[in-house]
């Protein structure tokens, strides 16, 4: 039986990355990147949500991870949804909601200013749509 875990997001890197290396020497990035949803309220009131995702990169993509992206730069992640469990040090069960990235592209170049949600959407239009292949739209 065919199955999908696929998650794309388009948001801003929420802290430094940060890189380890496994016991057997891969390289593993981690950060996190904050999207937002604007809406009217049904009070007439506009209002924002942020959601946070928590992302992980291997090998070569961890590596340009940690390299290029920095606190606050627009980044689209495309990868799977992961659950890792673990038992804490206090004995505790802990569980955590990754996303696994498989594709990473830096849509703001590296010293660039902050961005306004005008500039921002004209950005995500010429980056995103032109590293787009066929097989990634969704119809």
């Amino acid at each position: 039986m065919p199955s999908l875990n696929k998650l794309t997001i388009i948001g801003n890197v929420g802290n430094e990355p940060e890189m380890r290396f496994t016991p057997n020497g891969k390289p593993v990035t981690s950060f996190s990147v904050a999207t937002n949803w604007l809406y009217t309220s049904s009070e007439g009131e506009r209002r924002q949500e942020t959601e946070w995702f928590n992302v992980v990169a291997w090998n070569r993509l961890a590596e340009q991870c940690n390299q290029f992206l920095a606190k606050g730069r627009l980044v689209y992640v495309e990868g799977r949804i992961h659950t890792r469990n673990w038992e804490g040090q206090d004995g505790q069960q802990h569980s955590r909601i990754e996303v696994i990235a498989s594709r990473v592209i830096f849509l703001e170049k590296r010293g660039s200013a902050s961005m306004t949600d005008e500039k921002m959407d004209d950005r995500i239009d010429e980056n995103v749509i032109a590293e787009l292949e066929p097989e990634d739209l969704p119809f």
